[in-house]
C-alpha cells in the first residue's frame, strides 16, 4: 500500500483542501514505484451530524501511459473532533426517547458519578457488541437494519468520536460479520450509521439517534447523512453474575411504522466485560455468586493437602491472569486467555485495558485475605485457528465462577458457554450451557516447574447430549511476577558474566601470542586443526548475529521481558569483544600457518596434521549424525500440545516459543558447542602423531580457555538448582541453544575438558605418549646408513654400520 507526503492549501470560506505530493509503493519483485498525486477534499459548512462527511478524490499527476499512473480514486470519510460541532439530534437527553425499562432488566450503573464524568468511561475507542435478534426473529425485517448486504451482520462496532462534559457524544455504529476489532473503525458507508447520544441521568443510560449514509452508490462525492429514524440506548448493568456477564448492553430499533420498507424490529446488543479505566471509579458495581457451593464440593472431593513450604499466588495478584495453550479430545489445538473478573466482592483491579494497566498501588486488598478459600470469577476465551482456512477459526467464550484455595493453588469453577446457533435466515442466536467444570492447578511460586498452570475444561453432561464435548487440557508456561523479577536480575548478572568470559578469552589468547613471541620455535608444533576449531568458534556467532553490530535488533529476550534497548546495547558490546577474540585467534592461526609454510623441513608435521584431520573429521561427522538421529527421535516423541502435521494450526508468538519443535539447526549449534568444549582433542592427537615434546601451548592458554568453556556448565548446574525455573529464551550466559546443558552433560563435559587439559600437561612435561602403556609406545626409529670411506673411521676394522636417529 503506497504512502504519500502531501502539502497544500486550505480554504476556510469554501471548505476545500487541495494538496500535492508524492508517494512510494513497494511493487512486484521488490521494485519501488513513485507516484505524483493531487488530493482534493471537500468539507461541509454544516457543523453538525449532517456535515460529518468528508468527500474527495485522489488523482494521479503522472503521464497516462506511465507505470505509476492510476485512475482517480474517490474518497469518503467522517470528520472527528471538530471544535464548532453542534449537537442537533440530542440536547441533554431531550428530543430523543429511550424505551421504557423492561421488568427484570436490572439496575444500571450511574456512570455520571465517575470521578471524571461520563466521557472518562465511554472513551474514544472501538467497542465490539454481539447482536441478539431474538428467538422469534425469523422474518426478513430483522435484517434490514443494513440494506443490500448478502448476510445478516452478527456484530456491531461502537465508537465515540467526540464527547463533551455534559455527556453528549458523537458516535459511529458499524455492522459486520467479522468479530475482529481493528485499530481504525471499519468505515463502510453501506454498513455504518452516524449519530449522536446523550447520557440520561434519570435512566442511567445513553439515549441516541443514528442516521444512515445516503446517495453514495453513484458517486461518493454526493454522499450525505439522512434518514435519522434509528434510535438506540446503551447502559452498564449494576449487577453481574455467572449467567449475566454483559457489562455493556443496549438496544437499537426503528422509529418508523412497520409497513415502511426500512423498518426493523428491535435488536439487542451486548458486550462482555468491556471495561475502561474510568469505570473503575464508578461506585456500585457488584457480582453475585450463584454456583460457589457446587465448585466448593468439587474442590473438597479432590482432597488436596497443603504442601509444606509451598507458596501459591494471592487471589488478587497479577499471577492469576494467564495465557494458555489448549488441546481437546479430538487433537485440535487452541490458544486463549483467562482473566479474573471479581475476586471476592471486589473487581479484579489488575485487569488490563488495551495496553494500559491499573497501577498496583490502586489494588484493593481483600477483606478476607487471610482466608484459605476465596470466591473468584473468570472470563475464559480461546480460539481454534485454521491455518488453511482462516474463516473457519472458531472462538469460544466461557464465563466461570468458583473458589480458589490459596493453600493448594487449586481453582475449581463452574462455567457457562454461550452456544451459538443459526435460524432459517442465518441469524445468529445464543443459549447458555452451564454444565461445564473448570479445574486449574497453579504451580508453587518457588517451584522450578515447566508449566505454571495446568488444568482441564470438561462437560458434565452425558456423552449422548448434543452439547457434550470431550475434556480440554490447558497449560500455561508464562512467568510468575517474582520469576520475572528474578529473571531480569539474573539476565543482568549473565550479561556481566558473558562480558567477563569473552574478555578472559581475549586475555588467554593474548598470553599464547606472547608465549610464541618469546619462544618462536614452538609455533610449528601447535595443531592447525585446533586453531581452526577455536577460530570458527568465535567467527560463527559473529556471522549469525552480524546485524547486531549495526542494526537495532529486537531479540526474543527484549520482546518477552520488554527490556527496551538495554539488552541490545549489551549484546553489541558482547559482539565487539567477541570480534577482538576472533581477531587474536585468527592472528595465532596465521602465524602458525606461515611458519609451517615457510619451512620445508616441517613436512613431517604437515603429515601429522593430515592424520589429525583424518581422525578428527570422521569423529565430528559421526557426532553430527548422532545429533541428527537424536533430533529426529526427540521430534517423533511429540508433547501433548504438539499436533500431527495434518492437524497443526497457526499459533500466536508466545505459543510458538513454548510449543514449537526444536529445529535441527538449534541442535546443530548445540553440537558445535560440544566440539568447541573439546578443542584440545586435535592438539592431543597431533602431539602423539608428531611425537612432540615441545611446550607449544602456554599453561595459561589451555587451562584458561578450558576454564572459560567449562564455567557455563557449572553455572547452569547452580542456576537449575537455585532458581524457580526460567525459560530458555531468556538465557544469555550458558545459553542452551549454544551447547548441551543438562545435569548429565554438566558433569560429563567439564570432566572431559579437565581430562584433556591434564593430557596436554603430561604430554608437554613427560613426552607426547607418556600416558600410554609402554608396549603401545613407539620407540625412536633409527636409519641404517653405509659408509664407503672406511679410512675415515679410525680405530674401526672392516665395514661398520652407523646408526643415527
Amino acid at each position: 500500500m503506497p504512502s504519500f507526503s502531501l502539502s497544500g492549501y486550505w480554504s476556510e470560506s469554501t471548505g476545500r483542501l487541495c494538496m500535492v505530493g508524492s508517494g512510494v509503493s513497494n511493487g512486484n519483485a521488490g521494485k519501488f514505484r513513485t507516484f505524483n498525486v493531487v488530493l482534493k477534499l471537500n468539507y461541509s459548512s454544516n457543523f453538525n451530524v449532517f456535515g460529518s462527511l468528508i468527500s474527495g478524490v485522489l488523482e494521479s499527476l503522472d503521464f497516462e501511459h506511465s507505470v505509476s499512473y492510476f485512475k482517480p480514486v474517490s474518497l469518503l470519510g467522517v470528520r472527528r473532533n471538530f471544535e464548532n460541532y453542534q449537537f442537533s439530534l440530542v440536547e441533554n437527553g431531550k428530543g430523543i426517547s429511550c424505551l421504557n425499562e423492561v421488568e427484570g432488566e436490572g439496575e444500571s450503573l450511574a456512570v455520571s458519578e465517575a470521578i471524571e464524568g461520563v466521557c472518562s468511561v465511554i472513551v474514544e475507542r472501538t467497542i465490539r457488541f454481539e447482536l441478539d435478534y431474538g428467538k422469534d426473529c425469523d422474518k426478513v425485517s430483522c435484517s434490514s437494519i443494513i440494506k443490500d448486504v448478502k448476510s445478516v451482520p452478527s456484530f456491531m462496532f461502537f465508537r465515540q468520536i467526540k464527547c463533551v462534559d455534559e455527556g453528549k457524544m458523537q458516535i459511529l455504529l458499524g455492522f459486520w460479520n467479522s468479530s475482529t476489532i481493528r485499530t481504525f473503525f471499519p468505515f463502510d458507508p453501506n454498513t455504518t450509521l452516524i449519530g449522536e447520544g446523550a447520557w440520561d441521568e434519570k435512566k442511567n443510560r445513553v439515549c441516541g439517534v443514528a442516521c444512515r449514509v445516503l446517495n453514495f452508490k453513484d458517486s461518493l462525492t454526493r454522499a450525505s447523512v439522512g434518514d435519522c429514524s434509528i434510535k438506540f440506548s446503551l447502559r452498564y448493568p449494576k449487577v453481574l453474575s455467572l449467567r449475566n456477564r454483559d457489562s455493556l448492553v443496549g438496544k437499537i430499533w426503528s422509529d418508523k411504522s412497520e409497513d415502511d420498507p426500512s423498518y426493523f424490529d428491535m435488536i439487542r446488543f451486548r458486550s462482555v466485560w468491556e471495561v475502561s479505566p474510568g469505570l473503575k471509579s464508578v461506585p456500585g458495581l457488584k457480582y453475585e455468586y450463584t454456583e460457589v457451593d457446587g465448585s466448593r464440593s468439587s474442590c473438597e472431593n479432590k482432597n488436596i493437602a497443603k504442601q509444606k513450604g509451598k507458596t501459591y499466588p494471592d487471589g488478587d495478584s497479577t499471577d492469576m491472569r494467564f495465557e494458555m495453550s489448549m488441546i481437546d479430545s479430538k487433537g485440535e489445538s487452541a490458544w486463549g486467555m483467562a482473566n479474573p473478573l471479581f475476586v471476592g466482592d471486589q473487581p479484579y483491579k489488575r485487569r488490563p485495558y488495551g495496553r494500559l494497566q491499573v497501577s498496583n498501588e490502586s489494588a484493593v486488598h481483600l477483606s478476607n485475605n487471610d482466608s484459605r478459600l476465596l470466591n473468584i470469577s473468570y472470563e475464559i476465551s480461546y480460539t481454534y485457528h485454521s491455518s488453511n482456512v482462516p474463516a473457519l477459526s472458531r472462538e469460544v467464550e466461557i464465563s466461570a465462577e468458583g473458589i480458589y484455595d490459596r493453600h493448594t493453588g487449586v481453582l475449581c469453577m463452574v462455567g457457562c458457554n454461550r452456544v451459538r446457533y443459526y435460524n432459517q435466515n442465518l441469524i445468529k442466536n445464543y443459549s447458555l450451557d452451564c454444565d461445564i467444570a473448570v479445574t486449574v492447578q497453579f504451580s508453587p511460586i518457588n517451584a522450578a516447574e515447566k508449566d505454571r498452570v495446568k488444568g482441564t475444561i470438561e462437560s458434565t453432561r452425558a456423552k449422548s447430549d448434543p452439547l457434550y464435548f470431550g475434556p480440554i487440557k490447558l497449560s500455561s508456561k508464562s512467568f510468575y511476577t517474582i520469576q520475572a523479577k528474578e529473571s531480569i536480575w539474573r539476565m543482568d548478572l549473565e550479561i556481566t558474566m558473558v562480558l567477563i568470559s569473552n574478555t578472559l578469552a581475549c586475555v588467554f589468547v593474548g598470553l599464547q601470542l606472547f608465549h610464541v613471541k618469546k619462544h618462536p620455535e614452538v609455533l610449528p608444533f601447535i595443531s592447525v586443526v585446533m586453531l581452526i576449531v577455536l577460530t570458527l568458534g568465535h567467527m560463527i556467532p559473529l556471522l549469525l548475529n552480524f546485524e547486531a553490530l549495526f542494526v537495532t535488533n529486537h531479540n526474543q529476550q527484549n520482546a518477552f521481558l520488554e527490556s527496551g534497548g538495554w539488552l541490545e546495547v549489551n549484546e553489541i558490546i558482547v559482539r565487539a569483544v567477541t570480534m577482538v577474540a576472533f581477531l587474536l585467534q585468527f592472528r595465532l592461526l596465521q602465524l602458525t600457518w606461515s611458519v609451517r609454510q615457510s619451512d620445508e623441513s616441517q613436512k613431517g608435521l604437515w603429515d601429522a596434521e593430515k592424520k589429525v584431520l583424518y581422525v578428527s573429521l570422521p569423529l565430528y561427522v559421526s557426532g553430527g549424525l548422532i545429533a541428527w538421529f537424536v533430533h529426529q527421535w526427540k521430534n517423533s516423541r511429540q508433547s501433548p500440545f504438539l499436533q500431527p502435521h495434518q492437524k497443526r494450526h497457526n499459533m500466536f508468538p508466545f505459543q510458538q516459543h513454548f510449543n514449537q519443535q526444536s529445529s535441527f539447526w538449534s541442535d546443530l549449534k548445540s553440537y558445535g558447542g560440544l566440539v568447541l568444549d573439546g578443542f584440545l582433542l586435535p592438539q592431543i592427537v597431533f602431539n602423539m602423531l608428531s611425537k612432540s615434546n615441545e611446550k607449544a601451548l602456554a599453561a595459561s592458554f589451555y587451562l584458561g580457555a578450558t576454564l572459560v568453556r567449562l564455567l557455563p556448565h557449572a553455572y547452569d548446574l547452580y542456576r537449575a538448582h537455585s532458581s524457580s525455573g526460567y525459560l530458555d529464551l531468556s538465557y544469555i550466559y550458558a545459553n542452551h541453544k549454544m551447547d548441551f546443558y543438562s545435569t548429565a552433560w554438566n558433569i560429563i563435559i567439564p570432566s572431559g575438558g579437565m581430562l584433556f587439559a591434564i593430557f596436554i600437561f603430561l604430554q608437554q612435561q613427560y613426552g607426547a605418549q607418556c600416558f600410554l602403556p609402554k608396549r603401545f609406545r613407539k620407540d625412536a626409529v633409527y636409519e641404517k646408513v653405509s659408509v664407503d670411506n672406511i679410512e675415515e673411521l679410525q680405530g674401526e676394522s672392516g665395514q661398520k654400520n652407523f646408526y643415527s636417529l
